[in-house]
């Protein structure tokens, strides 16, 4: 019976060449000379540093800008709603979610119920695994979750006969 699964995961080989391009254009910028400005990652957790509130929303605009370049969706990202100020310094943290929480994944499987299509889904961990007993069901599930309004990127892999 054909199969696949839905994940949701972040390339962390790309996240950390936008961390790296986003230096690199930070050491570039006229309006960062000068001024103590980071852009470090640590596991899934990029953190932005600079000294004003202005320059920290600005290099958020720099990180959503190199990740866009890099393919990395921003949709299911966590970010702080306000800088956290500390001393002279301002930081965010944004932080990559990696798999589909349990939440998310009883919504992917309820909107799959109740499109009708001929395909069983079940949560497996972080993943959610799809059966169907023709390939174009399973094709039509993966356009009806592209469709969808889940605001988390989301993969297909292990397609199976």
């Amino acid at each position: 019976m054909p199969s696949f699964d839905v994940v949701s995961e972040i390339d962390k080989v790309e996240l950390k060449h936008t961390v790296d391009n986003a230096n690199r254009e930070l050491s570039t910028r006229f309006d960062f000379r000068g001024v103590e400005a980071s852009i470090e990652l640590k596991d899934l957790t990029v953190t932005l540093k600079t000294e004003s509130d202005f320059q920290v929303r600005q290099l958020l605009d720099i990180l959503r800008s190199n990740a866009t370049k890099r393919g990395i969706s921003l949709a299911g990202v966590d970010i702080e709603d306000e800088p956290v100020h500390s001393g002279k310094t301002f930081s965010f943290n944004v932080t990559f979610k990696q798999g589909i929480d349990q939440p998310l994944a009883k919504q992917i499987v309820k909107l799959i119920k109740d499109s009708k299509l001929k395909v069983q889904a079940s949560i497996q961990g972080d993943k959610v695994r799809i059966n169907g007993k023709k390939r174009d069901d399973l094709q039509q599930t993966i356009a009806l979750l592209k469709n969808s309004d889940i605001e988390l990127p989301l993969q297909y892999e292990n397609f199976r006969e």
